[in-house]
């Protein structure tokens, strides 16, 4: 056996676990939640394929579809306001100054709270007989709120919620990126009379892009799948208006119809897999390599 033998048989020893454990813990709940979607899965009925009537039916579903607008705005709202927030605390934090290391400890502080018990932390701020928000409210002389009774209020306490757990989260990988970039190029440019605006726009974001998609590519897959945070602070409402597509099939599966919510749960894959390809094009990574 051929030295090139050897080494190739190496690799796919040292590959075979990893093969195994995303085999058996990703591809086949994948391809389970794909055939269930399929079938009509009901608990009182006998299990048959019906091919693609559960896409059909969901596609006519004005349910589905409102969670889909809500997840949709949710996405363009909470993402960049994480991505942007993130990235001023990843400046701050990549300068030296007294504390600095305490500081970075506690930024993490809210991106280790688990997101049920952050959602319950906001669900207390915003209750409308002894929540802080209306204690505020109080001092102002503004009266009580009902924060999470409208629909604009409900909406933008899960926007305040998620941003206040996820932002450390962005700031900590651009934090990393940043950490990456060589200080000379900054030191040229401040020999240039740069600015520290001028150096952001002109070194620290051109470098810094691929470390900007990655973080835009982590947040947007994770805020199209939220569902902690919401089921916790407003479950869904005021009538559904926080209703997100996670939640949405979460219904269905509580309910014991099990088709029809791994078609919500398929549905929503592909759009979070075509999200990723196309920050994965937005990248360039394969330029990077070549």
């Amino acid at each position: 056996m051929s030295f090139l033998d050897r080494e190739f048989l190496s690799g796919c020893a040292f590959l075979l676990p990893l093969v195994i454990f995303i085999s058996a813990l990703i591809l086949l709940p994948v391809l389970g939640t794909f055939l269930d979607s399929l079938q009509r899965d009901l608990p009182y009925l006998p299990t048959a394929f019906v091919g693609l009537d559960n896409y059909l039916a969901i596609f006519r579903d004005g349910g589905f579809w409102d969670s889909v607008r809500f997840t949709t705005l949710f996405v363009l709202v909470s993402v960049p306001l994480e991505v942007t927030l993130g990235m001023i605390i990843a400046l701050v934090l990549n300068e030296t100054f007294p504390g600095r290391a305490a500081l970075r400890a506690m930024v993490l502080i809210p991106w280790a709270i688990p997101a049920a018990v952050s959602g319950r932390i906001f669900e207390l701020i915003y209750n409308y007989s002894y929540g802080v928000a209306n204690y505020v409210t109080h001092l102002l002389g503004v009266g009580p709120v009902n924060w999470l009774g409208t629909d604009l209020g409900a909406f933008a306490a899960v926007v305040l919620a998620d941003v206040w757990k996820t932002t450390p989260f962005a700031a900590i990988i651009l934090l990393a990126g940043l950490a990456a970039i060589d200080e000379d190029l900054h030191r040229q440019a401040q020999v240039d009379r740069a600015n520290f605006v001028q150096r952001f726009f002109k070194i620290t974001l051109p470098v810094l892009k691929p470390v900007v998609v990655v973080t835009l590519l982590f947040r947007t897959v994770d805020a199209l799948r939220v569902f902690d945070v919401i089921f916790v602070l407003t479950g869904g409402g005021p009538g559904g208006s926080t209703d997100a597509v996670s939640l949405f099939a979460y219904t269905y599966y509580a309910a014991g119809d099990f088709g029809y919510g791994a078609t919500i749960s398929v549905l929503l894959f592909f759009v979070a897999l075509g999200f990723s390809l196309a920050y994965i094009k937005m990248a360039r990574f394969g330029e990077e390599l070549k």
